[in-house]
């Protein structure tokens, strides 16, 4: 078990993104904006789809963890802390899934507890 956090990383994601580093891939992710970063998100969801269907597990924790990073690195271009998702988290988890669901504009996607 590690004791590495989300928090953690999004601690690491935004002052990797604020530096000048050449070397950093965050720093090269961030300077070139959330339309790009938003693209790479939606190819590293698309291999963790790939990888929970069709691979084993060790591939599927890369792609999670490629899928998680990308996910932390768009929250902090677009400014919304992990706070905010968590506590978005916590207010789903505190009802039934099916309630939560119907309880939302459109009636999509969401957590079942």
């Amino acid at each position: 078990m590690t004791d590495f956090t989300l928090a953690d990383l999004e601690t690491i994601v935004a002052g990797r993104a604020a530096s000048e580093d050449a070397g950093s891939y965050t720093a090269s992710l961030a300077a070139k904006g959330i339309g790009h970063v938003a693209k790479k998100l939606g190819e590293e969801a698309t291999e963790t789809v790939i990888a929970a269907v069709s691979q084993d597990d060790d591939r599927l924790t890369s792609e999670a963890a490629d899928l998680i990073y990308h996910l932390m690195v768009a929250l902090h271009l677009r400014r919304v802390p992990l706070t905010a998702v968590m506590s978005e988290l916590a207010r789903r988890t505190a009802q039934s899934g099916i309630a939560e669901k119907a309880g939302r504009a459109g009636g999509t996607g969401g957590l079942r507890a």
